[in-house]
């Protein structure tokens, strides 16, 4: 009689290891779906950002390029419009971050650099810090506080 309720409760504790780790595995899937989701977020956060950046520095292209023909038109020296040449890069290099596809360029050479230059995303001081080494510098913090 022993026996048998030894097997139905080794049964039953396979069977609520089984529950845990399938548990554990949703609330996994779960928190991975989150982080990408917040991630999604942020990155079209940023492209907002990029694309309202964009059209103050388009005003001010505007504004600064009429300046500019105006300056030419007054003093009919040529050099009014050098401005203009950096200008343009920058306008140029929002609007192809704003609404162009430099997103993709970029995440085509995050890409490349996760492929082949693994070692230029090493975190300063080693890896990853271990429970350990936390609990180290926790302890450390509450003796200096003390």
């Amino acid at each position: 009689m022993g026996s048998i309720m030894g097997k139905a409760m080794d049964d039953s504790m396979q069977k609520n290891q089984e529950t845990m780790k399938m548990n554990q595995r949703i609330m996994m899937e779960r928190q991975m779906q989150m982080q990408n989701v917040m991630r999604e977020k942020m990155m079209a956060m940023q492209l907002g950002k990029a694309r309202e950046l964009f059209n103050w520095w388009a005003a001010f292209y505007v504004v600064a390029t009429c300046a500019m023909i105006a300056g030419f038109k007054r003093s009919g020296k040529p050099t009014a419009f050098v401005p203009l040449i950096p200008f343009t890069f920058v306008v140029g290099y929002q609007a192809d971050l704003a609404h162009g596809n430099k997103m993709e360029r970029i995440r085509a050479k995050a890409d490349k650099i996760l492929e082949n230059e693994m070692s230029l995303l090493r975190m300063p001081g080693g890896d990853l810090p271990t429970i350990d080494m936390l609990d180290e510098l926790r302890q450390q913090s509450n003796s200096r506080q003390n």
